[in-house]
């Protein structure tokens, strides 16, 4: 095996749930292949540098090995070398606990409500 389709890659390595959704990364540009937008069908070689953005981060992979099935989790630090940046960590916990009320406390009131928004910085 010299190449694999990209989109069957991401999905072997577990950057995606699914073959599916890895499909629609490649198709809607989230995905480049040595800085350049890849299309599903597009080869991947030893070497090559992947960039996936999800929703919440870019994973910047280097392949390693190339997959055309899906492998478990423990595998897939042999296949990719992560090249991604450190993930951000959250400044404090305040910001978690802005907006949250006990549970059972019921539906906030209408003043409870707008100091939740306040806080939020809506409004």
């Amino acid at each position: 095996m010299v190449a694999v389709r990209v989109d069957k890659w991401l999905w072997a390595v577990r950057v995606y749930k699914s073959r599916s959704a890895s499909n629609d990364a490649c198709s809607n540009s989230r995905v480049l292949v040595n800085e350049e937008v890849a299309k599903p069908a597009t080869k991947v070689k030893v070497g090559d540098i992947v960039e996936a953005r999800r929703k919440d981060r870019t994973v910047i992979y280097q392949v390693v090995q190339l997959l055309e099935k899906r492998v478990g989790a423990a595998l897939v630090p042999k296949a990719v070398e992560d090249l991604s940046p450190p993930v951000p960590k959250r400044d404090s916990g305040e910001e978690l606990l802005l907006g949250r009320r006990d549970r059972g406390a019921g539906r906030p009131t209408k003043r409870d409500r707008r100091q939740i928004q306040r806080l939020k910085g809506k409004k």
